[in-house]
């Protein structure tokens, strides 16, 4: 199986937001990343528009319907009424759902699915209605019950948080812990039919192991660590060196 690999564009628009004009293009930036092979872009809107703005979804959707019908929009997002209306207008091909309040500066753990199951559930369906895949942040923890309710709300995926493992970058001991926790879970989402994806703090260096051990992942979404790679080698050479580390 190919791990697919998903460019978050945040961290670009980020580096835009800082002057009051356009460059870096977000949407130049996303079709060189697609024209080097990247599977798909992903997104993580925020109320205040700190990085992608709301202005830049029609854009993107625009440029992977007219340039690379077959590549995918990941839209990432806490489940309000206003992010549900925002990519019931985008319809991206995937949405994954983050339990994280809207004024973090990122993601940082996965949901507790025996508190919010009955919450997320009617949100999946209504989604699924709008035929775009679902995906929940989760955390590595092994709990195989836990997974279980992600699956039982509908959703196709969950998104393993791969935060701890990456930042173990240092320790290889740690990392190695890190990883066999990772596996676990998603070895336990894989018994009850759900797919994986993986993402946080993902590397050139720490991917390979990862697909090794989880050789079904079916997609990895990464941004910080490939933007600051791209200010060394360029985003097309960056996107090729993440593709070969995730066994493309």
């Amino acid at each position: 199986m190919t791990t697919k690999l998903s460019v978050n564009l945040n961290a670009v628009a980020m580096l835009r937001n800082r002057r009051d004009l356009p460059w870096p293009s977000v949407t130049h930036l996303g079709r060189i990343a697609l024209e080097a092979g990247a599977h798909g872009l992903t997104v993580h809107p925020r109320p205040d528009q700190r990085h992608i703005r709301f202005s830049d979804l029609p854009e993107i959707r625009a440029l992977i319907d007219d340039s690379f019908p077959g590549a995918e929009f990941n839209i990432e997002g806490y489940p309000t009424d206003d992010f549900l209306d925002l990519v019931e207008r985008i319809e991206p091909e995937q949405v994954t759902l983050v339990p994280d309040d809207p004024s973090q500066a990122t993601s940082d753990h996965g949901w507790d699915f025996r508190k919010v199951h009955n919450q997320l559930s009617p949100i999946v369906e209504r989604l699924n209605r709008r035929g775009m895949r679902v995906s929940l942040f989760a955390d590595p923890d092994g709990d195989a019950d836990s997974v279980a309710l992600a699956k039982s709300t509908g959703a196709a995926r969950i998104e393993l948080y791969t935060g701890p493992y990456g930042g173990y970058h240092d320790d290889s001991a740690e990392a190695s812990n890190a990883l066999e926790m990772l596996g676990k879970t998603a070895d336990a989402a894989r018994e009850v039919g759900l797919e994986v994806n993986a993402g946080h703090d993902l590397t050139v260096a720490n991917l390979p192991p990862l697909v090794h051990r989880i050789p079904y992942l079916a997609e990895v979404s990464i941004g910080h660590g490939l933007t600051a790679d791209a200010l060394e080698f360029g985003m097309a050479e960056t996107v090729r060196r993440f593709l070969k580390a995730c066994g493309n």
